[in-house]
This record gives C-alpha cells, structure tokens and sequence, in this order.
C-alpha cells in the first residue's frame, strides 16, 4: 500500500465512522499529537478516534491528501459536528502531517487553532479558558480524564 493510500484510507474510513479501520492504519508504536488531546500513545490514540466516532452523531469530515513521501505524508481535513459537552456547533480546520513505518502511521500530529476552537464549544467562556493558563490546564486534565473514562467503559 503506498502512503498515497494509507492516508486515503484512513480519513476515507473517517468519513464513515469505522473507528476500527481507522485505528488498523496505525503503528503499534505510534504517537499522535494535537492541541486538545496532547501528545498521545498508540493505545490512547486508538481510544480517543473510538471515542470521538462514536460521540460525534452527525460528524461530517472532509479531507485533501496534499503530498506524500516514501516516509511521509499530509493532508487538510475539515471537522463538522456538534460538541456533546455544549451541544454547540463545530467547524474545524485541521491541517494532518504524517510520519510512516512498515506502512502505518507512526507520528501523527493535527495543527489547528485551539482558541479558535474552545470559542466554537464554549463561546465566550472558552475564550477565557484559552487565555488564562490554569483554566486551559483544567480543560486539558478533563479531556485526559474522558479518554480514561472512555477506555474504561469501552475496553478494546
């Protein structure tokens, strides 16, 4: 499989919520990245794609695979869906960069703008929590606290 393929793979089984092909492309060994979860292992990172599928009612995602390596690969991707914690509306752009091994996804990082996100899910309030540093560690502690949560009511 070329990582023209993996990448299409990946976000193509995104788009029809099957967490579980999603999480196949993935390294045993590999690490995700981004600005609400952290840095990930490859176990939590298999978790939060379950939990956010399963959470995301009417996720709707759109992807460009932009280029790729022989060891890499990128893409944008736009999120749609409603945040379950406020029942407020999110629309995400999220720009993906891949690093591959043994035709998996071994480093996955997703760059997006967390004020501009926590303003979507929390409106003014997330504002503050962007700005003040104890608030946005408080929010992150949480999320951290779910993907436990989840993991252990939805073992694997």
């Amino acid at each position: 499989m070329t990582n023209q393929e993996l990448i299409e793979k990946f976000y193509s089984s995104f788009q029809k919520r099957d967490a579980e092909m999603m999480v196949a492309c993935y390294h045993p060994e590999a690490v995700f990245k981004d600005p609400v979860f952290g840095e990930l292992s490859a176990e939590d990172t298999k978790a939060m794609w379950r939990m956010l599928v399963q959470r995301g009612k009417d996720l709707s995602i759109q992807f460009n695979i932009q280029h790729t390596t022989e060891d890499s690969a990128s893409a944008s991707w736009l999120a749609t869906y409603t945040f379950s914690l406020t029942g407020r509306k999110i629309t995400n752009s999220i720009q993906a960069n891949f690093i591959v091994k043994d035709n998996l996804i071994y480093k996955h990082t997703d760059t997006f703008s967390l004020t501009k996100w926590l303003f979507m899910a929390f409106g003014l309030k997330g504002l503050l929590i962007a700005c003040i540093p104890p608030l946005k560690n408080k929010f992150k502690a949480g999320i951290k606290k779910a993907l436990i949560q989840f993991k252990k009511s939805n073992p694997s």
